[in-house]
């Protein structure tokens, strides 16, 4: 092992999570990383150890990312972009990279409504956010690493606290993954799909639950609308076939249909009941999430 990557092999995860915060994408994140490295060992013999590589590596892995982001849109889900629908409503499919993705593992602070909110903030708040809020470097460093002064960042950051003052990303009444309440809702969910029985999911439903079924632009609201949407797609019993994932930190499934890999369904559990399913239609998800 090279000096380099004993320098910088533990901030990996650290780097994948902030590239993912930024990006909204699972795969962009992981090409950012991967170009942060690449830039990071040509310029190893010059670090000069003025910063800590931690805040070195995260300045490669901004610019990065804020490169990437000027060639393209932000990344959402379909709540974020249009008014909900009913099932009789017109069907229009957007391109996968219009798209948020899914992110593997069971960190909280990784919840896809965070991760939607997160990409509403123009690209330089966004990355002062997440450098001062979420990754804890003071003020004067960010101000390096931006190439702003202390006051532009205090400012870009006051900015981007106000666009975000209004989105409840974080609700009092989220359940944890690995709670019976989020397994036994889970459960439900499976259940429904897997016997055609959509009574069992929809007395799991809040009343104000809501469904996104990437990459349709349509969603839907309200536990009536939701309930028909899944009564026409459940089929037969043994039509689908659902493994247990927790993914951005809320309970998922890996879906199959017919034997075939589908997508991958993230829930939004609540104390009172399921509050939102998103389910993304990339059958690649299946084996990608799987593996982890």
């Amino acid at each position: 092992m090279t000096d380099f990557e004993r320098a910088t092999a533990a901030l990996r995860g650290e780097l994948l999570a902030h590239s993912y915060r930024m990006l909204g994408s699972w795969h962009e994140a992981e090409d950012a990383v991967q170009e942060t490295y690449l830039r990071g060992w040509r310029a190893w013999e010059s670090f000069e150890e003025r910063s800590s590589v931690r805040t070195w590596l995260h300045r490669i892995a901004t610019n990065v990312c804020l490169n990437a982001l000027r060639d393209r849109g932000r990344r959402a889900l379909p709540s974020g972009i249009s008014a909900p629908t009913t099932i009789d409503g017109p069907a229009e499919v957007l391109p996968p990279h219009t798209w948020l993705e899914p992110f593997p593992g069971d960190r909280a602070d990784l919840r896809l409504a965070l991760i939607a909110a997160m990409q509403t903030l123009p690209p330089a708040q966004r990355a002062v956010l997440l450098l001062r809020e979420v990754l804890a470097f003071p003020a004067a460093e960010v101000a390096e690493m931006m190439g702003m002064s202390v006051a532009a960042v205090k400012s870009s950051l006051q900015r981007a606290r106000a666009r975000l003052a209004d989105v409840d990303v974080e609700p009092d009444d989220v359940v944890e993954p690995s709670s019976p309440q989020a397994r036994r809702l889970l459960d439900a969910y499976v259940t429904a799909f897997e016997t055609a029985n959509v009574g069992v999911l929809t007395t799991a439903l809040c009343a104000d639950a809501t469904l996104e079924l990437l990459p349709n632009r349509a969603w839907f609201a309200g536990m009536a609308e939701c309930s028909r949407v899944f009564a026409g797609a459940v089929g037969q019993p043994g039509d689908w076939r659902m493994d247990r994932l927790v993914v951005n930190g809320q309970p998922a499934v890996a879906v199959h249909l017919h034997g075939q890999p589908f997508g991958v369904a993230v829930l939004d559990v609540r104390r009172d009941g399921i509050a939102g399913v998103t389910v993304f239609g990339d059958a690649a998800l299946v084996a990608r999430l799987g593996a982890h």
